[in-house]
């Protein structure tokens, strides 16, 4: 699904923007303490016992340092010592000082990782009851004072002095040309920018924790769902965490027919009843009382109880996940928002150009095209729910029931999962010794949420798998989850671990690692020894990855746009978000979605539990469907293992090189319409366009 967001909390990888200095209060210097004239004095002394190829990279180095100097730093006499002590011009030594603070930073970004991951296992982890405390421990960010601590001694003054910060812009337009070596300084460039102070990083540490402690709480107990005949259609006990098991819940009904049918309907009121937050709080994780979702009444033992609705907590914790968010503004004045920030810093793509990839995708007339065909498929008229049609996958066709006995078997805990690694690393193409290596950095752990992958920090340290598995051992949609955690993994252990320098270690942005996780994901039957011998699987494959990213990038547009109507009202209420929220989400269904799957004013797009724990995550996965595609499409004759570790291997490039050395064209929707067309021509009026 994700890798956890906290992570975005190290300095690496969140704080990529050069500002001005920070002064006592915890506010942005409206002007700089070290002034111009002192930055000159500087560079002329320096530029006396230097060689002009280096005074380029010298005057950004003094004038980033400058611009982050405060009063509490020393003197603007103890500004210049320290740039003519600390600026290294030599070519080796300044290796050698790259090479050790590489070292340096690699163990302690590594284990401040490993603290706040075993912190984090009482919230996170099935390992008994979760207590009160550990939330208070979950929330706890080793990390949250290094920025502070950094500063305060000089290394980031030293840092920011010999690796000085490239913009965006800058990486583009220079990057193609960059050695491997001048890229892992550039990236060092990247690490110490702004001065947040640590009180803000706890903040909004705290925020998060309590956002994701509040969503993997979020369960729904399916067996006590009613009907108007007070008559129960889900297996007892099943618990289903919104919205990543209602949502496959749903996908799962698609050949169960007219009963089927009803399940979806139930399922979907369930999620309406959560996002206008009328959902009586007292069904939420309550295995204790019946619901009827149409009518929303509960019941004790038959008998009608009155209940109270979910107080907009919902909508509470996205309000407070902006406040936070918003509150490190002050101190990244070149990304003065957090969608900048999330966007030209974190994705490295501009905000604008992903938005035009999904309205145009959204546009496209591939839309109504394949909802046409999903329509013929079903047999009966669109409804909102479709959005989620699984149909095109080679499982839409099997018995689920069947699927979960063989998942369940294989797989009775998380011992049997972690132990199968290296024999579904080689069933992929991976070679014995490689498959066995890599399996030897990933763990698996119980997850009391739907799961994830949370990735080392460090070589030698382990990615953890967490995944979900029940009593009974884990059923076909917990397998298919964790194999698409798994793809997380072992893109974690080669961006890591076989990547050339650690300043480079990691993937351009989120999306890359989800394209990943996508590839794994679609081989999950190939694993469990089923074959797909369809002669239309390339053209359902090419189809089924649009109505994937035509889903997804609807919700990515509800996303984006909430958080542009936030900043535009920062002292907005939770009932005015919740109202915004809702509007915002009717108002692109009925653009892009109403025309195609029929019912107006739905604001299902408004479901997703990553606008909630994980705030303007959602981007990543349509882009994520666009490089699965791209990347897939060149994967084809070629040995998937070799490739993915060669690809992979590269590192953090800025999004569109890193595509063009992967696969010769950057990230484009182009691909996936030329592809969805095909298929479209493939299949009409042959069999293949109307089997369910």
């Amino acid at each position: 699904m994700k890798k956890l967001f906290l992570l975005l909390l190290l300095p690496l990888s969140v704080i990529v923007t050069q500002c001005k200095p920070a002064n006592h209060a915890g506010q942005a210097n409206s002007t700089q303490f070290i002034q111009q004239t002192t930055i000159d004095s500087v560079m002329n002394k320096l530029a006396k016992q230097s060689t002009s190829a280096h005074n380029a990279r010298m005057e950004k180095g003094v004038k980033q340092c400058a611009a982050l100097w405060t009063a509490a730093d020393g003197t603007e006499k103890d500004f210049q010592t320290f740039c003519l002590q600390y600026l290294v011009s030599d070519p080796e030594k300044l290796d050698k000082l790259f090479q050790r603070l590489t070292s340096n930073i690699e163990s302690v970004f590594g284990h401040f990782n490993m603290i706040s991951l075993d912190l984090k296992r009482g919230m996170q982890l099935e390992i008994g009851e979760m207590l009160e405390v550990d939330q208070v421990f979950a929330s706890y960010e080793p990390g949250s004072h290094f920025n502070d601590d950094f500063f305060n001694n000089k290394l980031a003054f030293v840092t920011a002095l010999n690796f000085p910060f490239y913009t965006l812009k800058e990486k583009e337009e220079s990057g193609p040309a960059w050695s491997r070596h001048e890229w892992a300084y550039a990236r060092m460039g990247d690490m110490f920018t702004a001065r947040v102070p640590a009180d803000v990083n706890v903040k909004i540490a705290e925020a998060l924790t309590a956002a994701d402690n509040y969503i993997s709480n979020y369960n729904i107990y399916m067996g006590n769902l009613i009907d108007d005949q007070h008559k129960t259609h889900f297996a007892k006990g099943m618990k289903l965490i919104s919205h990543w098991n209602l949502r496959d819940e749903l996908k799962s009904n698609y050949n169960k027919t007219d009963e089927g049918l009803l399940k979806q309907k139930m399922i979907y009121q369930v999620m309406l009843r959560i996002i206008n937050q009328d959902i009586p709080e007292s069904v939420i994780n309550n295995p204790s009382l019946q619901w009827n979702p149409h009518s929303n009444k509960v019941y004790s033992n038959g008998s009608e109880v009155s209940n109270t609705p979910e107080p907009d907590t919902r909508y509470a914790c996205f309000l407070t996940n902006f406040k936070v968010m918003s509150s490190m503004d002050p101190f990244t004045p070149m990304n003065p928002t957090f969608i900048q920030r999330s966007f030209d810093g974190g994705m490295e793509l501009r905000q604008e150009q992903v938005e035009k990839l999904f309205v145009d995708l959204c546009s496209s007339p591939e839309v109504k095209q394949v909802g046409d065909l999903i329509s013929k498929r079903l047999g009966r008229p669109l409804l909102p729910f479709d959005i989620w049609y699984d149909g095109f996958k080679a499982r839409s066709s099997m018995d689920m029931e069947l699927l979960d006995k063989t998942t369940r078997a294989k797989y009775p805990d998380t011992k049997a999962f972690e132990a199968d690694i290296p024999n579904i690393l080689i069933k992929l193409g991976f070679k014995p010794d490689k498959a066995k290596e890599i399996a030897s950095h990933i763990t698996v752990d119980p997850a009391r949420g739907s799961g994830h992958a949370w990735g080392a920090q460090m070589k030698g340290d382990k990615n953890h798998l967490r995944t979900r598995i029940g009593a009974d051992g884990m059923d076909y949609k917990g397998y298919n989850i964790a194999v698409h955690e798994l793809g997380h993994n072992v893109e974690q252990t080669i961006s890591l671990n076989f990547v050339d320098n650690y300043m480079m270690q990691g993937v351009p942005n989120t999306a890359f690692t989800e394209a990943f996780a996508f590839t794994f994901q679609k081989h999950d039957l190939e694993l469990l020894g089923i074959k797909n011998n369809d002669p239309d699987k390339e053209a359902l494959a090419a189809i089924d990855n649009f109505w994937m990213s035509y889903e997804i990038m609807g919700v990515s547009l509800l996303d984006m746009k909430v958080w542009k109507w936030l900043y535009a009202n920062p002292n907005a209420t939770k009932q005015q978000l919740k109202e915004t929220v809702v509007k915002t989400a009717i108002d692109i269904w009925n653009q892009y979605y109403a025309p195609v799957l029929g019912e107006k004013d739905s604001p299902i797009l408004a479901i997703y539990s990553h606008m909630i724990d994980n705030p303007l995550y959602l981007p990543n996965y349509p882009v994520g469907h666009l490089i699965d595609f791209q990347l897939d499409q060149f994967f084809q004759g070629k040995n998937f293992a070799d490739e993915a570790i060669r690809i992979y291997s590269a590192g953090r490039l800025i999004p569109q090189l890193w595509m063009k050395n992967a696969v010769g064209h950057e990230i484009s929707i182009k691909p996936l319409l030329d592809a969805t067309d095909a298929g479209l021509k493939k299949i009409s009026g042959t069999a293949g366009a109307i089997k369910k």
